[in-house]
């Protein structure tokens, strides 16, 4: 013990077992005897004088206080893990590097390119977590952020790798042919259930109004999505028309897989930047991946 902090060993072996419900599956996952998880975790609950388990015949259960314990801790070894990971990371070892990716970007963008870069960089491992909203360096174990934004977050530096441009409407070809006597008649999207994505929920706002258009209950009213990759599928399932980037609805119009019901588009103003912190000197995979990037946009 240090300054009230128990052994990291009895820790682990709490939360295993909390997360596991067995004693023996805790032993097995961390290579320890049974009894020696046992005595970890009776160690643990006599250290700080609280039941984190009851004992029923050969189950255990948590109790309230065990099971309030057990989140906070799996969060914080969870936080070591990712600490460690990323020190390991911006010092070179092994030449590895983690991103911070926007999720639709990832897959529909960067990943089906990334065997590029592997295949001219194999000593180079990147590994991908989602963010959607802007973090610090300094509080995450990042070495870079490709996200979606105005301009380079404050106390980073990096780069544009290319304007969004537009916002265009997509939906299912069959629902395409409906509204064009609707649209026709100055009635735009009429009658189609209008799909919004939340981080954005003024989009369809700005598109009626910068088409002259009024913006009524029935665009308002439908669904919102979490990312724009269930917008994607919600569109190709007909479930309504969205707005997406053109560059990711391009494929699919391109293949006839999706239609724009309407010309119309939304200009846009952001794009989307590679950044990384300002008070570090880049590591030698992270330059090596940033050119990468830039070749690529």
């Amino acid at each position: 013990m240090r300054n009230g902090i128990p052994n990291l060993s009895a820790l682990q072996a709490f939360e295993a077992s909390a997360r596991l419900g067995s004693f023996s599956r805790a032993a097995e996952e961390l290579s320890l005897t049974h009894s020696a998880v046992y005595r970890q975790v009776a160690s643990l609950e006599a250290r700080l004088g609280v039941a984190l388990f009851t004992r029923v015949r050969r189950r255990i259960v948590l109790t309230d206080h065990g099971a309030e314990y057990a989140g906070r801790i799996r969060h914080h070894l969870d936080q070591i893990e990712k600490d460690t990971f990323g020190l390991v990371s911006r010092t070179g070892m092994g030449r590895s590097i983690h991103i911070a990716v926007v999720p639709t970007l990832a897959t529909t963008w960067l990943i089906p390119r990334l065997a590029q870069f592997q295949q001219a960089h194999p000593d180079i491992t990147v590994s991908l977590s989602v963010r959607t909203l802007p973090f610090q360096f300094k509080d995450q174990p990042f070495d870079g952020a490709l996200y979606h934004g105005d301009g380079i977050w404050p106390g980073t530096q990096g780069a544009l790798l290319f304007p969004e441009r537009e916002l265009v409407p997509v939906c299912a070809p069959p629902l395409a042919g409906a509204v064009a006597a609707e649209a026709r008649a100055g009635l735009p999207l009429a009658g189609l259930t209008h799909l919004h994505l939340a981080s954005r929920p003024d989009a369809w706002r700005q598109w009626y109004t910068a088409n002259g258009h009024a913006y009524g209950p029935q665009a308002a009213g439908g669904p919102r999505y979490e990312l724009f990759t269930m917008v994607m599928a919600a569109v190709q399932a007909g479930l309504g028309v969205g707005l997406m980037p053109r560059f990711l609805a391009q494929p699919a119009l391109d293949a006839g897989t999706l239609a724009m019901p309407v010309p119309q588009a939304l200009a846009v103003s952001q794009g989307y930047y590679f950044g990384y912190p300002q008070r570090s000197e880049r590591s030698g995979a992270l330059k090596v991946f940033e050119d990468w990037l830039r070749a690529q946009s």
